[in-house]
């Protein structure tokens, strides 16, 4: 996997309480950040589901049916 680097700003008090956690854990503050992320991902991805799942009910979005996407793909 690819490493990209971001400079990021956080409060203070947030900065801080990053720093005190990571020693605790005992490890760095880029892992802690990225374990941070991957849960709330995990936790948006069921949120956009949701979400997509209300608009297909409401009309606003169109689900397709799987074989019929292959198909155009021409997957089948």
């Amino acid at each position: 996997m690819s490493v990209v680097k971001k400079l990021i700003s956080f409060d203070s008090v947030v900065a801080e309480e990053l720093e005190t956690l990571s020693k605790t854990l005992d490890i760095t503050q880029k892992e802690l950040i990225e374990r941070a992320l991957d849960f709330y991902f995990d936790h948006t991805d069921s949120m956009t589901a949701q979400k997509i799942s209300e608009n297909v009910s409401l009309g606003k979005e169109k689900a397709h049916d799987a074989d019929d996407v292959f198909k155009e793909l021409g997957l089948e």
